[in-house]
């Protein structure tokens, strides 16, 4: 008896992420889980410097501004509740003063320069279809608690989500014809909108999205939002909140992602990474024993033959 429906997925079968790839991830906070995961595993990677970007609007302004080197003035951002802010990014670049703010920006938009002209992939995650314009018509990407009469809630529509795209892709190809754009969909429901606003505005996401892959060059989809819906259907998937997949969701994502975009000659290596990070944890009952200095010994050996073969790999040099 079959108790699941599978997605059936294909591995790539050129172009796949290996320890020689440089990867730049991009979008909500779904991104990010898979960022880590190419963090944890140590492969060359950066992500979201401009913080947790939910929707194609706040994306494409950040791609934009990084590659055209549109540094930020001190005109495009505020204080408040005794922080200074910008409306384009999350408030974890946040500052007490408008210098230091004005620096955390330019800087990330540098850092995004520099990643989105070198990379060989590309991850984009739309979370939202839903933005929040000022009175005056800007899109923000973080509303930083300012109050609601300053804003009006509006939900892109499937044209504009594609402008965004096609602009996207546009800049980065420009910058670097040789990007490989990965696209996923949040699996992470905003049910703050609403229920049926959610689905509105996953549903405007998916249709622009593919309306633009199927003309589109050097794109791809990885159906992150299918797997969390149709395979893991289940609430044991989610965080308490009930709307977040947990590390067992994000752990079989990856597995997913693993799949399709890792190439199967850097298997071995991510096992010798994994391994060294157990060996990182482990506490010893006699710290002076032979047997946990030969342990310690084999480690160091490990790290340094990684070092050899990939010298971007480094691990904390507290441990030893």
């Amino acid at each position: 008896m079959k108790l699941q429906t599978s997605l059936s997925l294909t591995p790539q079968t050129e172009n796949q992420i290996d320890y020689n790839s440089k990867v730049f991830a991009i979008g909500s906070c779904f991104v990010e889980n898979i960022g880590r995961k190419l963090e944890y595993f140590q492969f060359q990677n950066s992500i979201n410097p401009f913080g947790i970007l939910f929707n194609p609007v706040s994306i494409e302004n950040y791609i934009r501004r990084a590659l055209t080197n549109a540094e930020y003035k001190e005109a495009e951002i505020f204080e408040f509740q005794e922080q200074w802010k910008c409306f384009d990014a999350h408030s974890q670049l946040n500052a007490a003063s408008s210098t230091e703010l004005l620096k955390n920006l330019n800087s990330a938009l540098e850092e995004g320069r520099k990643s989105i002209e070198t990379a060989t992939h590309i991850i984009i995650t739309l979370g939202t279809a839903w933005v929040y314009r000022e009175n005056a018509g800007k899109v923000v990407a973080n509303c930083h608690k300012r109050p609601n009469s300053e804003f009006q809630k509006v939900l892109l529509s499937i044209s504009e989500i594609e402008n965004n795209l096609k602009s996207i892709h546009e800049l980065v190809l420009d910058s670097n014809k040789k990007a490989q754009l990965i696209f996923t969909i949040s699996p992470v429901r905003h049910l703050k909108d609403g229920f049926v606003e959610n689905n509105r505005s996953k549903a405007h996401l998916i249709s622009a999205l593919h309306a633009f892959l199927e003309g589109s060059s050097n794109c791809d989809y990885f159906p992150a939002y299918e797997i969390v819906m149709d395979e893991l259907r289940d609430y044991r998937f989610y965080e308490r909140d009930m709307l977040h997949p947990n590390n067992l969701a994000i752990d079989y994502i990856w597995e997913k992602f693993k799949e399709v975009w890792i190439s199967e000659r850097s298997y071995a290596t991510m096992e010798q990474v994994k391994s060294i990070r157990q060996g990182l944890q482990h506490k010893p009952f006699n710290p002076d024993s032979q047997s946990y200095k030969d342990f310690q010994k084999k480690i160091s050996d490990s790290i340094r033959s990684l070092e050899v073969q990939f010298p971007h790999i480094k691990f904390d040099s507290e441990h030893f």
